[in-house]
């Protein structure tokens, strides 16, 4: 596999334009499996094609059991100054609902021991509304946070797919399907609280202290170029073309080793690009750039848009400030919702 991401550089690493990056991130999977000597050959690569910015966010998506004292030891070592922990719940139940691999007692564990590594700018994944939890117990999560000085926080609703084994124990009745308004009550008392022990609530899901924001995520919201190496990793050129790996690991390593991209590519048209945009946007608290927006569509589009907030904007459900379109905090938990609205079709 290593051989065959160095390989994908090569071929690809003239797809981004600038060539001074602020960013490299290790996710989308658990890429904690690799070795870190295997890591820190992807990152000497990223290095022969890219100057990297003096401080450079090198990120690593880990699971808390994989977090032992020789790996994080390791991670430092080649350059790693920034953790994404799996984390989900320092509650037994809602990791084992969740059939995740790490205990409670280890979840607590791989932070401190990775703050003992010098490792401070910690992300931590804390997943909400679970059947299993109460809000006592979700009150007693975000306690955690800030009692192990976690500086950032990316939060997510339970959500239950078809067909997996968590709906097929909702079917049969084993567990309760989650609770909307719970899920609702959880986010809200979630963005106070942070808020009120210093982080800033920047995007619906993401909360950091200031100069924790992730600028990996920041870039996506931002609407810029970015580069993914690996099966199923995604590319965009910040302009009309998106791109994506195949997932199946055997056929991206047979690919590659004929010289073959295992790349599919799907070029947006100008309503997906408005739709996007929006979508996007809507989710930050900075929201869509009204000035950026409006010279990347045509006069009519931007007739038809403006039309379209005008209700929402006296409902007080969207607001215009500094020449930027947002969505009030209090709506936020709907916001996907509110930008499907405006969509074009």
């Amino acid at each position: 596999m290593l051989s065959s991401i160095i390989k994908e550089f090569s071929l690809r690493h003239q797809e981004l334009e600038n060539k001074k990056i602020d960013s490299l991130y290790f996710g989308g999977g658990t890429p904690s499996i690799l070795e870190a000597k295997e890591i820190g050959k992807i990152i000497d690569e990223a290095n022969r094609y890219f100057e990297f910015n003096p401080d450079m966010e090198l990120t690593l998506e880990a699971n808390p059991d994989d977090l032992n004292a020789s790996f994080l030891k390791e991670i430092k070592n080649i350059g790693i100054n920034r953790l994404s922990i799996g984390t989900q719940s320092f509650f037994e139940d809602d990791l084992k609902l969740m059939n995740r691999a790490h205990t409670a007692s280890e979840a607590e564990s791989s932070i401190k021991r990775a703050q003992d590594f010098g490792l401070e700018n910690i992300s931590v994944d804390l997943i909400y509304g679970s059947p299993t939890s109460t809000m006592e117990q979700w009150k007693q999560n975000l306690a955690k946070i800030i009692e192990l000085q976690v500086p950032h926080v990316s939060s997510y609703a339970l959500t239950i797919e078809s067909k997996t084994i968590l709906d097929n124990w909702i079917n049969q009745q084993k567990i309760k399907s989650p609770d909307e308004a719970f899920q609702n009550d959880a986010f809200f008392y979630m963005s106070e609280f942070l808020k009120e022990n210093g982080f800033d609530h920047y995007e619906i899901s993401n909360f950091g202290k200031p100069n924790f924001h992730s600028k990996h995520n920041s870039s996506y919201w931002e609407y810029k170029e970015y580069l993914g190496i690996g099966p199923s990793a995604h590319s965009y050129d910040g302009k009309n073309l998106r791109s994506w790996n195949v997932a199946n690991n055997t056929k991206y390593i047979k690919s590659l080793s004929e010289n073959q991209l295992p790349i599919e590519r799907e070029e947006l048209n100008e309503n997906d690009r408005y739709n996007e945009m929006l979508m996007i946007g809507l989710r930050t608290q900075k929201g869509v750039d009204l000035m950026r927006f409006k010279n990347s569509f045509s006069s009519e589009m931007i007739s038809a848009f403006e039309n379209s907030i005008q209700q929402k904007i006296k409902d007080g459900i969207l607001k215009i400030e500094n020449n930027r379109l947002i969505i009030p905090e209090q709506h936020w938990f709907m916001a996907d919702g509110i930008a499907a609205d405006l969509f074009l079709v």
